[in-house]
């Protein structure tokens, strides 16, 4: 196993709550079905929203090429850490790179969120 990728994220909660109050659609565009379910359950979404916006920025970052896909990058909450599933052209391109793992961390105030993703073979 080797580490192909790291990418890191960091964004103001605050933010994250202004765009949700200021553009209605912007959860639909960013974010699977499954997770604005996940956060609209919590007591303070945007806190939640924040955090999954870092780590999709991050897994973008630990593949080299941004995020412009929001919706085929998920984070997925189980037990333990998040994990992170993919789909189309994200998918493709962690395929293309050999990546056979995310390791995913998500952290928050509530002030701010920082997510780090590690790609590895």
């Amino acid at each position: 196993m080797g580490v192909l990728g790291v990418g890191v994220d960091t964004i103001e909660v605050a933010r994250i709550a202004d765009v949700l109050a200021r553009r209605p659609r912007f959860a639909e565009r960013c974010f699977t079905d499954a997770e604005r379910e996940y956060c609209e359950s919590k007591p303070y979404p945007p806190q939640h929203f924040a955090g999954r916006f870092a780590a999709k920025e991050a897994v973008g970052k630990a593949l080299g090429i941004g995020m412009r896909r929001w919706r085929e990058v998920e984070v997925v909450r189980g037990r333990g850490a998040p994990s992170v599933l993919m789909s189309g052209r994200m998918l493709q391109r962690a395929e293309t790179m050999g990546v056979r793992t995310i390791h995913l961390s998500i952290s928050h105030s509530q002030t701010d969120a920082v997510a780090i993703a590690v790609a590895e073979t």
